[in-house]
């Protein structure tokens, strides 16, 4: 699908912050509140615009939580390619993300629990026993420094144009 200037523009805007409202969105864009709003309810319904979601710093919180990447090796099904493959892994409440990826290894998971008890467990008993599945190799997320271009800790610097006379 080919994107509009207006539609790449709302994009990046709804990218950078979801909670815009439409009126900001309009005005920043420069088209109506109707152009507006018909152009994001489109990349809705044809599902460029799956969620809208936050980024929560978890560690600022009491949730206990374990967060790892596991990267994959598969062997790849006759006519379906790694996509068979991949759609029976996402489907695991623990996943969170699945990536087709380049290099050493097929697929980067990325997977989260409660505990490593959990975690480790989805490994042996759901990952691994998969047939297609050919070997993992885990990395447990010790600390998210930055992740969807937000900061996670120290002081955020002003993005702002610098106007001098």
């Amino acid at each position: 699908m080919a994107l509009t200037k207006l539609e790449t523009a709302l994009l990046d805007l709804l990218k950078e912050d979801c909670r815009l409202p439409l009126e900001k969105l309009s005005a920043m864009t420069g088209a109506s509140l109707e152009e507006t709003a018909e152009v994001i309810d489109r990349l809705e319904k044809n599902h460029v615009i799956l969620r809208y979601t936050p980024v929560i710093n978890w560690d600022l919180t009491d949730r206990e939580r374990v967060e790892a990447m596991i990267e994959v090796r598969v062997t790849p099904q006759r006519d379906m390619g790694f996509d068979a493959v991949a759609r029976r892994i996402y489907r695991f409440d623990e996943v969170k993300s699945v990536y087709l990826m380049s290099g050493s290894y097929d697929l980067l998971v990325l997977v989260e629990a409660r505990t490593l008890k959990e975690l480790a467990s989805f490994v042996s008993s759901k990952l691994s026993t998969l047939e297609t599945v050919t070997g993992t190799a885990t990395s447990f997320v010790l600390k998210r420094y930055k992740e969807e271009g937000v900061i996670f800790e120290g002081e955020e610097s002003d993005r702002r144009l610098v106007i001098s006379p």
